[in-house]
């Protein structure tokens, strides 16, 4: 099967270098869209989170950014096909993006690896490495397409993310929100879902577990994302 079937829309991923993964799905559906009217998602790849955010708030206005060729077009076809065409996907880079008006929220399921050695697949090393979208020009497109009650919410890889927490700070940035998570009990804790603004607040930590030892989603996993899977009930 090529693509990924969610209750409301289906994902194509075969003409994308960063397929259909936990990590998109865990950002889709923990990001804060309370309130919200406009969100950004930048590097949209097959256009998983903007779908799902649209699924989860119909009337939000969204746009996507996406550099990659292919997976620009993968996702104009996802969208297209899904219950929401009126998505926006736009393909250039975040770096020359503009927007008449800020966003209410940012999303983003970043590259991320900084110093690893890479593969022999192009498309792939850009979507995971930092080399064409570094963690300091991110907060600074954030900084830039935002307003003042803003959010920018984000999924990193552990180590990564302690590394982007400093800096956003540096940076005039808060961690509102801060969900840990481990594959399975015993794990160490291997993403961290986060949420930043520019208010001060007294940082909501918490911690979710996907599966249990017996390979089963745990409660909270399925509380999380059963509006989206197919056999979640």
């Amino acid at each position: 099967m090529s693509g990924f079937a969610f209750k409301q829309f289906k994902v194509e991923h075969d003409h994308c270098a960063m397929k259909v993964s936990t990590d998109g799905i865990l950002l889709g559906a923990w990001a804060n869209l309370t309130d919200a009217n406009t969100l950004l998602d930048i590097g949209t790849g097959t256009g998983l989170l903007a779908l799902m955010c649209k699924q989860r708030r119909p009337t939000l206005s969204i746009t996507a950014v996406e550099i990659d060729k292919n997976a620009y077009n993968q996702a104009l076809q996802n969208v297209a096909n899904s219950p929401w065409p009126n998505i926006t996907i736009q393909h250039q880079t975040i770096q020359n993006f503009n927007s008449d008006a800020p966003f209410d929220v940012i999303i983003s399921n970043p590259p991320y690896f900084n110093h690893s050695l890479k593969g022999n697949n192009a498309a792939r090393n850009t979507a995971r490495h930092t080399d064409g979208l570094s963690f300091e020009e991110l907060i600074n497109a954030f900084r830039q397409l935002s307003h003042s009650q803003s959010r920018f919410c984000l999924i990193l890889p552990s180590t990564e993310a302690e590394v982007f927490i400093e800096l956003a700070v540096k940076h005039g940035l808060y961690l509102n929100a801060h969900c840990q998570v481990q594959a399975t009990p015993g794990k160490p804790i291997s993403r961290s879902l986060m949420t930043f603004s520019y208010l001060q607040s007294q940082t909501d930590n918490s911690t979710l577990c996907i599966r249990e030892l017996n390979n089963n989603y745990t409660t909270d996993y399925v509380a999380l994302c059963k509006a989206f899977y197919l056999k979640m009930t």
